[in-house]
């Protein structure tokens, strides 16, 4: 066969494209062990970081991060009554997958739709459970860390919010997925900006949401000044999208049975 031949050149091609799809197939075998392990740790670290137990910006060994969370419990809640789910193993279940379709979970759908009078975090559908995260002292909740989401400018940002024992004050919040404009709706991700949130009240005295992310800049002589977070300059819509991402989340269509039944029951832990 000639070397300069068509035939020639398509035969070399075609060796080339095999060779390589044999390579990235053997590679993507290899890694897919190593990369559900960074996707674990990477998980784990945005709930640390929310809870406290890890700096915004400190990095952490895998076994550092293992050893944190062990101090963690992990639990499946069914978010319309509140209670405990305890036929679902909370390693197995995926919460993305359960709320982003009608499938069905055991006996159980795993997903509602949302009608668009109360879908004020812009989700259409949201899961019927949901895992909740638990940092407990001496036999009493210390930290409850909730994954949220909600609709910004560009995208879903999912993130998780924790509250102290006291299931009132505010210990963190830290989006860890997101398509907001940098600089902009992307300054979410500031350490400075999420530096706010802890110690912010989520309730006012009546127990009604009163967290909010206002425009322009807290007043700290405000008497409001407790419920509020600077707002994201240039990103009205993304800062929108935050306050009603607290009061889905936190209202009686998110977590607010759950958080209901945890103060009924005495397992808070106190500021």
């Amino acid at each position: 066969m000639q070397r300069n031949s068509i035939a020639f050149t398509l035969l070399i091609a075609a060796g080339l494209c095999v060779v390589c799809s044999a390579l990235v197939s053997t590679a993507a075998v290899g890694l897919k062990g190593q990369q559900a392990r960074n996707k674990e740790l990477d998980r784990k670290s945005n709930i640390l970081r929310a809870a406290g137990l890890l700096g915004p910006n400190e990095q952490a060994d895998g076994k550092k991060i293992d050893d944190l969370f062990a101090q963690i419990e992990t639990k499946i809640v069914d978010l319309e009554t509140g209670e405990y789910v305890t036929d679902v193993d909370p390693a197995e279940f995926d919460q993305r997958e359960a709320a982003a379709r009608l499938a069905k979970l055991g006996e159980r759908e795993t997903s509602v739709a949302i009608p668009p009078s109360e879908d004020v975090a812009g989700l259409k559908r949201r899961e019927k459970l949901s895992a909740v995260y638990l940092l407990q002292q001496d036999g009493k909740l210390k930290t409850l860390i909730m994954p949220v989401y909600t609709k910004g400018l560009w995208s879903t940002m999912y993130g998780f919010f924790a509250l102290k024992g006291d299931l009132r004050t505010v210990q963190g919040l830290g989006f860890y997925q997101h398509g907001e404009t940098p600089g902009l709706g992307g300054e979410v991700d500031n350490p400075n900006w999420k530096e706010q949130w802890e110690g912010k009240l989520a309730y006012d005295d009546e127990g009604d949401i009163a967290l909010r992310v206002i425009k322009g800049t807290v007043n700290p002589n405000s008497p409001d000044a407790e419920y509020q977070i600077d707002g994201l300059s240039g990103a009205t819509i993304t800062s929108r999208g935050v306050s009603n991402l607290i009061d889905y989340w936190l209202g009686p269509d998110g977590f607010g049975p759950y958080l209901a039944r945890l103060k009924a029951d005495g397992e808070v832990y106190g500021k």
